[in-house]
C-alpha cells in the first residue's frame, strides 16, 4: 500500500484512550477521521459503490470526507451503536438493521485497511467459551471451567473443585435501584445453587490461588506485560489498591499469545492472566477492545506510541 490515507477512529465521544492515540497521530502528521456509529445519519453519511475493484466511494463526517479506497487503518474501539429516537419503534428497528448491515458492512469491507481490530473478529472473540477453548488450543493454562444451565451439574462441579468462582458470560448494562451496576466475579458454594440456575447459561471456574495478576497488552508485534499486585479477587473493582510492575514473559507465552490472536484474526488484545504461588501463569480472558492507557503513566511503557505505530502502519 503506497498511497496512505487517513486512520479511521470509530468510537464514542467520551473515549480518553482514543483521544491519546489521535493526539499522537496528529503530532506525527497522520490524518485522522473520527466518528461514532451513533452519528449516522445525522452528521455521518456514506456513498459506497460495489465495483470489480472492490468497494469505492466516500465517508463524510461534519468536518471531513474520506476516500474509502485510501483508508490506511481503522481503530475500532467502542462506538455507541445506531439510534433513531425520532422514529417509532418498528420503523427504528428497521432503520437500525439497515444501518448495521449497510454502513457496518461497508466499514467491514475496506480494501486496503488494517483493522485494529476488525469488528467481526471482535464479535467472534467476545464469546467466553470460544476464547477459553482457543486459549487451551494455543497452549495456555486454563482453569477448569463449566458452562451450564443445570443446577445438578453446577453443584457437582463446585463440590469437586471446592474453590469455585462465578463469572458473567457477558456484561450488558445492569441496573439496581436505577443505578448502573455490574454482575461481580464472586466465589460461590454448592449450597448457593438453586433451580434458578436453569433460567439461563452460567460460567463457573476453578479459582486460581493467585499471588498476582498480569495484564498483557498486544499491539501488533509489541507485547507489554504488567504485573498487578493486590489482595482483590477481581482487581478491576478497586484501582486504588493496585500496584504495577513490568515483568518478562515466561517461556512459551509469546507463542501462545500469537496462536490465540491468529485464531481470531486479531492484531490487538488485552489478556488477563493470574500468577499462582509456584509462578505459573493462567489464562483468564482476552478482551479484543480492552483498555490499556491507564497503565502507561503507571509503568512508563510507550503504549500510545506503539498503538500509533500500528495504526500508522509502521508495524503490523
Amino acid at each position: 500500500m503506497t498511497d496512505l490515507g487517513p486512520v479511521l477512529v470509530v468510537t464514542n465521544l467520551d473515549d480518553p484512550t482514543a483521544d491519546l492515540v489521535i493526539d499522537e497521530l496528529h503530532g506525527r502528521g497522520v490524518p485522522v477521521v473520527r466518528f461514532d456509529s451513533g452519528d449516522f445519519p445525522t452528521t455521518l453519511s456514506i456513498a459506497a459503490h460495489i465495483t470489480p475493484h472492490g468497494i469505492q466511494g466516500s465517508l463524510t463526517t461534519s468536518t471531513r470526507t474520506a476516500d474509502l479506497t485510501r483508508i490506511r487503518s481503522m481503530y475500532y474501539r467502542r462506538p455507541s451503536g445506531f439510534a433513531f429516537p425520532h422514529l417509532d419503534e418498528q420503523t427504528a428497528r428497521f432503520a437500525i438493521t439497515q444501518a448495521r448491515y449497510g454502513l457496518g458492512g461497508v466499514m467491514a469491507s475496506l480494501p486496503h485497511c488494517l483493522y485494529v481490530n476488525h469488528p467481526h473478529r471482535i464479535g467472534d472473540a467476545e464469546f467466553k467459551p470460544s476464547g477459553l477453548a482457543a486459549a487451551v488450543a494455543s497452549g495456555f493454562r486454563v482453569p477448569a471451567t463449566l458452562i451450564t444451565s443445570d443446577p445438578i451439574e453446577a453443584r457437582k462441579f463446585i463440590s469437586h473443585y471446592q474453590s469455585v468462582i462465578y463469572k458473567p458470560l457477558a456484561t450488558p448494562l445492569y441496573r439496581l435501584d436505577g443505578m448502573s451496576s455490574t454482575v461481580k466475579v464472586e466465589e460461590v458454594s454448592a449450597d448457593e445453587i438453586d433451580d434458578s440456575i436453569s433460567g439461563t447459561a452460567h460460567l463457573f471456574q476453578h479459582r486460581v490461588e493467585k499471588i498476582a495478576d498480569v495484564r498483557l497488552t498486544v499491539m501488533g508485534e509489541q507485547i507489554f506485560a504488567v504485573r498487578i499486585d493486590s489482595d482483590l479477587l477481581d482487581w478491576r473493582t478497586d484501582y486504588s489498591k493496585l500496584t504495577y510492575s513490568v515483568v518478562p514473559l515466561p517461556p512459551g507465552t509469546e507463542e501462545s499469545i500469537r496462536a490465540y490472536l491468529k485464531h481470531f484474526g486479531l492484531v490487538f488484545g488485552a489478556f488477563d492472566l493470574a500468577i499462582d504461588a509456584v509462578g505459573q501463569w493462567w489464562f483468564l480472558e482476552c478482551n479484543a477492545s480492552g483498555q490499556w492507557a491507564w497503565l502507561e503513566p503507571e509503568t512508563g511503557l510507550p503504549m500510545t506510541a506503539a498503538m500509533a505505530d500500528l495504526l500508522e502502519r509502521k508495524t503490523t
